[in-house]
């Protein structure tokens, strides 16, 4: 049975290594949807940002946070911008070490990003801690039950297992809807999104 058509009760034996079988397919299938989206004219970030901004998931003085696209990401940009327009708190990941959770320190579009692990960027040090009631994540592949497959570092999970025992929180994925496959292998330190938003549709699980 391949990871993509196990059930929920016969997942594969072994775990990471399904997930890491299919975190190349699922890196080819984002590379190429971003290719085409770029081939077209870059409009899904602005798509997906139209979408969000129609469904009213952050209002004035939300604290959001997103990430800040790297590769073939997603790229949640255009929409940090209407969520800035309309109020909200804006925040980014930054990395505490490995093993740990993601702190969230504020950032606003224009403020300074600092190099840090794996490729990624984050605000600076000093900048404020913030605890998200909007958390954006960026995933390689999701399914139709609401689970996400990242690059196997365990952050977002760790992180958002932490902020659901502090309250509610909306955590919601951002990709192309060419990321959907037909099941996500998982296990019991996998965290299921709420929803998900692509260039085509706002899916709520």
């Amino acid at each position: 049975m391949s990871p993509e058509n196990a059930s929920p009760d016969n997942q594969p034996d072994d775990v990471p290594a399904a997930k890491q079988r299919l975190r190349t397919a699922a890196k080819a299938a984002r590379k190429a949807a971003a290719e085409a989206d770029r081939a077209a004219g870059g409009r899904a970030a602005a798509a997906l940002r139209d979408l969000f901004m129609a469904h009213d998931m952050a209002l004035a003085d939300t604290v959001v946070s997103a990430y800040w696209p790297m590769g073939d990401e997603m790229d949640p940009r255009p929409l940090l911008q209407a969520l800035a327009a309309v109020g909200c708190r804006l925040a980014l990941p930054a990395l505490r070490g490995p093993g740990r959770p993601l702190d969230f320190r504020a950032w606003a579009p224009g403020d300074p990003l600092f190099p840090a692990g794996f490729g990624t960027e984050e605000p600076a040090a000093e900048s404020p801690l913030l605890e998200p009631q909007v958390l954006l994540v960026p995933l390689l592949a999701f399914d139709a039950l609401g689970y996400r497959l990242g690059y196997g570092g365990g952050f977002y999970d760790r992180s958002l297992a932490l902020l659901r025992t502090r309250g509610d929180i909306l955590a919601l994925g951002l990709a192309f809807s060419a990321q959907q496959v037909g099941q996500v292998p998982r296990d019991g330190n996998d965290q299921k999104l709420d929803g998900l938003v692509t260039e085509k549709a706002v899916i709520r699980f």
